[in-house]
Protein backbone atom coordinates (compact mmCIF):
# COMPACT_ATOMS: atom_id res chain seq x y z
CA UNK A 1 0.00 0.00 0.00
CA UNK A 2 2.64 2.49 0.89
CA UNK A 3 4.44 1.72 -2.29
CA UNK A 4 1.59 2.22 -4.51
CA UNK A 5 0.59 5.60 -2.69
CA UNK A 6 4.27 6.68 -3.40
CA UNK A 7 3.92 5.95 -6.60
CA UNK A 8 0.24 7.56 -7.15
CA UNK A 9 2.18 11.17 -5.30
CA UNK A 10 4.93 10.87 -7.95
CA UNK A 11 2.03 10.16 -10.80
CA UNK A 12 0.75 13.81 -9.25
CA UNK A 13 3.61 15.41 -9.51
CA UNK A 14 4.61 14.10 -12.73
CA UNK A 15 1.64 15.68 -14.08
CA UNK A 16 1.60 18.32 -12.49
CA UNK A 17 4.60 19.92 -13.68
CA UNK A 18 4.13 18.91 -17.68
CA UNK A 19 6.52 21.65 -18.62
CA UNK A 20 9.48 20.44 -17.22
CA UNK A 21 8.67 16.72 -17.34
CA UNK A 22 7.30 17.16 -21.03
CA UNK A 23 7.72 20.89 -22.37
CA UNK A 24 6.91 19.48 -26.21
CA UNK A 25 3.82 18.25 -25.33
CA UNK A 26 0.65 20.63 -26.15
CA UNK A 27 -0.28 21.43 -22.86
CA UNK A 28 3.41 22.99 -22.22
CA UNK A 29 2.98 25.27 -25.70
CA UNK A 30 -0.32 26.36 -24.11
CA UNK A 31 1.52 27.32 -21.04
CA UNK A 32 4.26 29.11 -23.36
CA UNK A 33 1.10 30.92 -24.89
CA UNK A 34 -0.12 32.40 -21.61
CA UNK A 35 3.64 33.59 -20.80
CA UNK A 36 4.03 35.44 -23.47
CA UNK A 37 0.23 36.61 -23.83
CA UNK A 38 1.24 38.08 -19.80
CA UNK A 39 4.36 39.93 -21.27
CA UNK A 40 2.71 41.36 -24.34
CA UNK A 41 -0.39 42.81 -21.56
CA UNK A 42 2.86 44.69 -19.36
CA UNK A 43 3.87 46.61 -22.33
CA UNK A 44 3.03 49.82 -20.96
CA UNK A 45 3.89 48.09 -17.24
CA UNK A 46 5.72 45.50 -16.62
CA UNK A 47 3.72 42.68 -14.08
CA UNK A 48 6.82 41.62 -12.13
CA UNK A 49 4.48 40.32 -9.32
CA UNK A 50 1.40 37.93 -10.62
CA UNK A 51 -0.78 36.30 -8.21
CA UNK A 52 -2.90 33.33 -9.43
CA UNK A 53 -6.56 31.91 -7.78
CA UNK A 54 -9.61 30.77 -8.75
CA UNK A 55 -13.23 30.96 -7.81
CA UNK A 56 -13.24 27.48 -5.76
CA UNK A 57 -11.12 25.03 -4.57
CA UNK A 58 -9.70 21.85 -7.24
CA UNK A 59 -10.25 24.44 -10.71
CA UNK A 60 -6.13 24.01 -11.27
CA UNK A 61 -4.57 27.11 -9.89
CA UNK A 62 -1.89 25.84 -8.07
CA UNK A 63 -1.00 23.64 -11.62
CA UNK A 64 -1.08 26.54 -13.01
CA UNK A 65 1.20 28.56 -10.81
CA UNK A 66 3.88 26.40 -10.61
CA UNK A 67 3.70 25.97 -14.73
CA UNK A 68 3.40 29.15 -15.50
CA UNK A 69 6.55 29.54 -13.35
CA UNK A 70 8.85 27.17 -14.91
CA UNK A 71 7.83 28.27 -18.25
CA UNK A 72 9.28 31.97 -16.68
CA UNK A 73 11.88 30.17 -16.19
CA UNK A 74 12.93 28.36 -19.33
CA UNK A 75 13.03 31.42 -20.33
CA UNK A 76 16.07 32.23 -18.40
CA UNK A 77 14.32 34.72 -15.63
CA UNK A 78 14.97 34.41 -12.51
CA UNK A 79 11.54 33.67 -10.69
CA UNK A 80 10.52 32.98 -7.21
CA UNK A 81 6.39 31.32 -7.03
CA UNK A 82 5.26 31.75 -3.45
CA UNK A 83 2.92 29.23 -1.56
CA UNK A 84 0.44 32.46 -0.56
CA UNK A 85 -2.13 29.56 0.38
CA UNK A 86 -1.79 29.52 4.14
CA UNK A 87 -4.41 27.45 4.66
CA UNK A 88 -4.22 24.48 2.55
CA UNK A 89 -0.37 25.23 0.91
CA UNK A 90 0.51 22.56 -2.16
CA UNK A 91 3.54 24.06 -3.49
CA UNK A 92 6.18 22.04 -1.35
CA UNK A 93 4.48 18.89 -2.53
CA UNK A 94 4.95 19.69 -6.30
CA UNK A 95 8.68 20.89 -6.39
CA UNK A 96 9.71 18.23 -3.18
CA UNK A 97 11.02 20.73 -0.59
CA UNK A 98 10.64 20.69 2.86
CA UNK A 99 7.88 22.96 4.39
CA UNK A 100 9.48 23.80 7.85
CA UNK A 101 9.92 27.04 7.32
CA UNK A 102 8.18 29.80 4.50
CA UNK A 103 6.05 32.44 3.88
CA UNK A 104 4.65 32.40 7.92
CA UNK A 105 7.84 32.49 9.80
CA UNK A 106 8.99 35.24 7.44
CA UNK A 107 6.15 37.18 8.21
CA UNK A 108 6.49 36.82 11.69
CA UNK A 109 10.28 37.94 11.55
CA UNK A 110 11.18 34.65 12.80
CA UNK A 111 13.31 34.26 9.74
CA UNK A 112 14.62 36.16 6.00
CA UNK A 113 13.78 36.02 3.08
CA UNK A 114 16.92 34.73 1.67
CA UNK A 115 16.87 31.91 4.58
CA UNK A 116 13.61 30.55 3.51
CA UNK A 117 13.70 30.48 0.18
CA UNK A 118 14.80 27.13 -1.18
CA UNK A 119 15.82 25.97 -4.75
CA UNK A 120 14.02 23.82 -7.00
CA UNK A 121 16.00 21.77 -8.95
CA UNK A 122 14.11 23.62 -12.26
CA UNK A 123 16.95 26.22 -13.17
CA UNK A 124 16.30 30.21 -12.58
CA UNK A 125 13.39 28.78 -10.22
CA UNK A 126 13.41 29.36 -6.36
CA UNK A 127 10.32 28.12 -3.93
CA UNK A 128 9.58 29.70 -0.92
CA UNK A 129 6.90 27.55 0.74
CA UNK A 130 4.51 28.46 3.06
CA UNK A 131 5.79 27.61 6.33
CA UNK A 132 3.68 26.51 9.02
CA UNK A 133 -0.28 27.02 8.87
CA UNK A 134 -0.77 29.77 10.98
CA UNK A 135 -3.78 30.62 13.33
CA UNK A 136 -4.76 34.09 11.80
CA UNK A 137 -3.69 33.67 7.72
CA UNK A 138 -5.84 36.93 6.29
CA UNK A 139 -4.01 39.15 9.04
CA UNK A 140 -0.41 37.95 7.98
CA UNK A 141 -1.68 37.90 4.28
CA UNK A 142 -2.88 41.50 4.78
CA UNK A 143 0.30 43.00 7.20
CA UNK A 144 2.98 45.14 6.47
CA UNK A 145 5.29 42.70 6.90
CA UNK A 146 3.53 41.19 2.91
CA UNK A 147 4.50 44.26 1.24
CA UNK A 148 7.86 44.38 2.91
CA UNK A 149 8.56 40.83 1.70
CA UNK A 150 7.18 41.57 -1.95
CA UNK A 151 9.61 44.22 -1.97
CA UNK A 152 12.51 42.28 -0.96
CA UNK A 153 11.66 39.60 -3.88
CA UNK A 154 11.28 42.37 -6.37
CA UNK A 155 14.93 43.12 -5.82
CA UNK A 156 15.93 39.69 -6.48
CA UNK A 157 14.02 38.03 -8.86
CA UNK A 158 12.73 39.05 -12.32
CA UNK A 159 9.16 38.06 -11.35
CA UNK A 160 7.64 36.74 -8.40
CA UNK A 161 4.31 34.32 -8.45
CA UNK A 162 1.99 34.01 -5.47
CA UNK A 163 -0.59 31.00 -5.65
CA UNK A 164 -3.01 31.97 -3.33
CA UNK A 165 -6.61 30.40 -2.05
CA UNK A 166 -9.54 30.29 -4.17
CA UNK A 167 -11.38 33.99 -4.18
CA UNK A 168 -14.68 32.30 -2.77
CA UNK A 169 -13.15 30.66 -0.03
CA UNK A 170 -11.64 33.12 2.13
CA UNK A 171 -10.56 36.71 1.72
CA UNK A 172 -6.72 36.16 1.64
CA UNK A 173 -6.84 36.49 -2.53
CA UNK A 174 -8.88 39.58 -2.25
CA UNK A 175 -6.48 40.99 0.38
CA UNK A 176 -3.07 39.98 -1.61
CA UNK A 177 -4.55 41.18 -5.26
CA UNK A 178 -3.69 44.95 -4.64
CA UNK A 179 -0.48 44.71 -3.60
CA UNK A 180 0.50 42.87 -7.25
CA UNK A 181 0.66 44.05 -10.37
CA UNK A 182 -1.50 41.45 -12.00
CA UNK A 183 -4.00 38.68 -10.75
CA UNK A 184 -4.92 35.88 -13.34
CA UNK A 185 -8.42 34.12 -12.68
CA UNK A 186 -8.30 30.24 -12.87
CA UNK A 187 -11.59 28.67 -14.16
CA UNK A 188 -12.12 25.23 -15.19
CA UNK A 189 -14.59 23.94 -18.27
CA UNK A 190 -17.25 21.84 -16.28
CA UNK A 191 -16.22 22.73 -13.26
CA UNK A 192 -16.45 26.26 -12.56
CA UNK A 193 -20.09 27.59 -12.46
CA UNK A 194 -20.40 30.76 -14.54
CA UNK A 195 -21.82 32.46 -11.59
CA UNK A 196 -18.93 31.60 -9.41
CA UNK A 197 -16.66 32.75 -12.26
CA UNK A 198 -18.05 36.46 -12.40
CA UNK A 199 -18.72 36.48 -8.46
CA UNK A 200 -14.86 35.93 -8.49
CA UNK A 201 -14.47 38.45 -10.90
CA UNK A 202 -16.77 41.31 -9.21
CA UNK A 203 -14.33 40.43 -5.69
CA UNK A 204 -11.41 41.30 -7.62
CA UNK A 205 -12.32 43.76 -8.83
CA UNK A 206 -14.04 45.32 -5.74
CA UNK A 207 -10.57 44.85 -4.15
CA UNK A 208 -9.09 47.02 -6.75
CA UNK A 209 -6.82 43.95 -8.29
CA UNK A 210 -5.78 44.65 -11.75
CA UNK A 211 -7.06 41.38 -13.22
CA UNK A 212 -4.99 41.28 -16.32
CA UNK A 213 -7.31 37.69 -17.90
CA UNK A 214 -8.12 34.24 -17.18
CA UNK A 215 -6.81 30.73 -17.93
CA UNK A 216 -9.63 28.07 -18.99
CA UNK A 217 -8.49 24.66 -18.07
CA UNK A 218 -9.49 21.01 -18.28
CA UNK A 219 -11.16 21.21 -21.45
CA UNK A 220 -11.06 18.20 -23.29
CA UNK A 221 -9.63 18.04 -26.54
CA UNK A 222 -8.76 14.91 -28.31
CA UNK A 223 -8.39 13.52 -25.11
CA UNK A 224 -6.05 16.01 -23.76
CA UNK A 225 -6.53 18.64 -21.35
CA UNK A 226 -6.72 22.66 -22.71
CA UNK A 227 -5.26 25.67 -21.23
CA UNK A 228 -5.98 28.51 -23.18
CA UNK A 229 -5.30 32.41 -21.66
CA UNK A 230 -8.29 34.75 -22.08
CA UNK A 231 -6.51 38.54 -22.43
CA UNK A 232 -8.88 41.25 -20.10
CA UNK A 233 -11.37 42.72 -22.80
Amino acid sequence: MARKYRKTIQDLTQRSLITHNNPKSPISEQYRTIRTNIQFAGVDKEFKTLMVTSAGPGEGKSTTAANLAVVLAQQGKSVLLIDGDLRKPTVHYTFKVSNIYGVTNVLTRQKTLNETVVSSKIPDLDVLPSGPVPPNPSELINSKSMNQLIEDAKSSYDYILFDTPPVMAVTDAQLLSNKVDGVILVVSSGKTQIEGAVKAKELLVHAKANLIGSVLNGKDVRNENYYYYYGKS
